[in-house]
């Protein structure tokens, strides 16, 4: 019997799969604007610390919920789609024994190299420290993060997305108060600082955790994970992996590339890194939003494409991101047009407002392309696709990391930086939009022997 999710109409579908995530998304939204007013409070080195981990942060993120996490959800729809139930219920267990080995990975990393990262972004004094704590707290206790974003990436593979956006609803609202609690303190106990935001983080983290986990061995997938006494499997590692791995490569080349715009940007001073902080988590937000959309096509194509169903895989890769690109271009719009008004938001320092419509201004405006273009990356997971988005986020980086560049060395000014930024988020989406136009997923043809 074929999937329910190949015969359905493509629009009500996505509304039914997106719909869910992108509310969550929302929540998310209203969640980091509190968040950064909240480190607000705590002066301009709060805001500067929390720029320097902020990269790394995202990546990790972006990586076990989108990168390898949307492959996890991609091998999932492909397995339902295609029939494979008992690789279904086997994926579950090899995708939590990923996450433990990726936590480990980071947690590694944060212990040995980042402390030497934040240094070279411009992090020094009480700043340097603020942002070690923070980051030391934080990937400790990664593995919380990870389980819970492989996790939820399971539920929406397999058309759950309601449930999983759900539970992440519930740490959220758990993580703003506790976040003040611990990051702000109260009556006469100061709380712990920027380290407060990386404990209530974690907090929320277990307890969506293990919300979601419940809900998954109690058969709310439709089954109960196992291996069903074939133990681990090489074959099941490498089909997350083999999407994972290059989905994760597109999102560490844009952190790699957003840590050394951060680091040209902290040569102009504190003021110009902080204002840089509140300016960029406008596009991060954008990101959600196209995360949420996309996530609900890479669960429609995943199982299009796991029954070789091509063309209604591009019909929805289309459908998604050019509703997608829309909804993004009017926000990004609206704000490079009141630039002041969401600097205002966060901070009433003028060196930090300046810069922040420095960046506002010149990016901004180009939302529209970069929305299109990251909802095709979803699009391009559950598709198995990601030569593409590999080769557009190279492009990105030379024109973001290399103009940014430039414009230091033959002093040009933070502006022109931030110009370098803005063209690369217009070129990404451009090559992601017409790659697809000139040469449209379809089925691979056995190589001749």
């Amino acid at each position: 019997m074929s999937h329910p999710l190949l015969v359905a109409p493509i629009g009500r579908s996505l509304l039914r799969l997106a719909g869910p995530t992108t509310a969550f998304m929302v929540v998310q939204i209203a969640v980091v604007l509190a968040e950064i007013w909240l480190v607000g409070r705590l002066g301009s080195g709060a805001l500067a610390a929390f720029a320097l981990v902020y990269p790394f942060v995202v990546m990790v993120m972006n990586v076990s919920s989108g990168g390898l996490g949307g492959a996890v959800a991609a091998s999932m729809a492909r397995a339902l789609g295609g029939g494979r139930r008992e690789d279904a219920q086997s994926l579950v267990i090899h995708a939590m024994v990923l996450a433990f080995v990726f936590a480990a990975l980071c947690a590694l990393f944060a212990w040995t190299a980042a402390p030497l990262l934040y240094r070279m972004m411009g992090g020094e004094g009480a700043v340097l420290r603020q942002a070690r704590a923070y980051s030391d707290l934080w990937f400790s206790c990664g593995v919380l993060v990870w389980a819970t974003n492989f996790a939820s990436a399971i539920l929406r593979g397999v058309g759950s997305a309601a449930l999983a956006a759900r539970f992440g609803v519930v740490g959220s609202a758990v993580y703003v108060p506790l976040a003040a609690l611990l990051g702000l303190g109260i009556g006469g106990w100061p709380g712990w600082g920027v380290a407060g935001f990386a404990a209530a983080g974690v907090a929320a983290s277990g307890l969506s955790l293990a919300l979601t986990a419940r809900a998954i061995w109690g058969g709310r997938l439709g089954f109960v994970p196992s291996l069903g006494g074939r133990g681990l499997q090489r074959r099941l590692f490498l089909e997350i992996m083999g999407v994972g791995l290059a989905s994760s490569a597109v999102t560490v080349v844009g952190g790699i590339g957003t840590m050394v715009l951060t680091g040209l940007v902290g040569r102009f001073g504190t003021s110009a890194l902080a204002g840089y902080a509140i300016g960029s988590r406008l596009e991060n937000l954008m990101g959600a939003i196209s995360y949420g959309i996309g996530t609900g096509m890479l669960t429609l194509i995943g199982v299009a494409a796991g029954a070789d169903g091509w063309a209604r895989a591009r019909r929805v890769a289309w459908t998604g991101s050019l509703f997608a690109a829309a909804v993004i271009g009017v926000i990004g719009g609206a704000i490079a047009l009141l630039p002041e008004q969401w600097s205002l938001l966060f901070t009433s320092d003028p060196a930090t407002i300046a810069a922040c419509v420095g960046y506002l201004t010149r990016a901004a405006p180009f939302y529209i392309l970069y929305g299109l273009g990251l909802t095709l990356h979803f699009g391009s997971q559950g598709a198995g696709r990601m030569g593409v988005p590999v080769a557009a986020v190279l492009v990105r980086l030379v024109i973001t990391v290399g103009g940014g560049w430039l414009a230091v060395e033959l002093g040009q000014g933070l502006d022109a930086v931030f110009w370098a930024m803005g063209i690369g988020l217009a070129v990404y989406g451009l090559v992601m939009g017409g790659m697809l136009l000139l040469r449209p997923w379809q089925a691979r043809v056995p190589a001749r022997r």
